[in-house]
């Protein structure tokens, strides 16, 4: 991937790099509507404490999608919604970040299908060398043709507040697996 997170500066690595304060959003319920490609989808989230209860509505679709309903473990601090695999029909893309020093990035994504259903995607849990130094605070972003996701980089000794190995960026493309859609990472960028 050639292209890094348009809202990333120097400003925002100085300030990874220096401290990760406590979330300001704690308890904050989440409420936006999402539109692509006739399809609207409306994101809710209630609840206070580490877990909320998450809603994902859609409406335009034919016949009618049901809606989702399930708990996630932390707050739900945005979405968006995308068409990553091309096929001409939506995902949506719901960033959860996790309660606690770490704020461990989640994701919940759905995918609409020809059957007007929503199909779960799964993002695999991190491994070998990109899992290499991760302690948390994701941030999530579609850009372009992929799901990025970047966080900072922690060295042996580092404590939370004051990771030292600069940020690592891991591009994600939406491939079809057996059952699912499955985001497979295609790109990774340290800096």
């Amino acid at each position: 991937m050639k292209r890094l997170l348009p809202q990333f500066t120097a400003a925002a690595a100085l300030l990874l790099a220096t401290a990760i304060p406590a979330p300001a959003w704690a308890g904050a319920a989440f409420n936006k509507t999402f539109k692509l490609q006739g399809i609207s989808f409306q994101v809710k989230s209630s609840g206070e404490g580490s877990q909320q209860q998450l809603t994902i509505s859609t409406t335009g679709a034919k016949p009618p999608i049901k809606p989702i309903q399930q708990t996630v473990n932390g707050q739900v601090m945005g979405a968006e919604v995308a068409d990553l695999n091309s096929n001409g029909l939506p995902e949506i893309y719901v960033f959860v970040q996790g309660a606690g020093s770490g704020s461990y990035g989640e994701l919940v994504a759905y995918a609409v299908t020809k059957g007007s259903e929503l199909s779960p995607i799964t993002l695999p849990e991190l491994t070998g060398a990109n899992a290499q130094g991760y302690q948390g605070h994701d941030q999530f972003q579609v850009v372009e043709e992929c799901l990025a996701r970047r966080f900072p980089i922690y060295k042996p000794g580092d404590i939370n507040a004051k990771p030292s190995g600069g940020l690592r960026q891991i591009c994600y493309k939406l491939k079809a697996g057996e059952a699912s859609w499955i985001l497979r990472p295609t790109s990774v960028l340290q800096f």
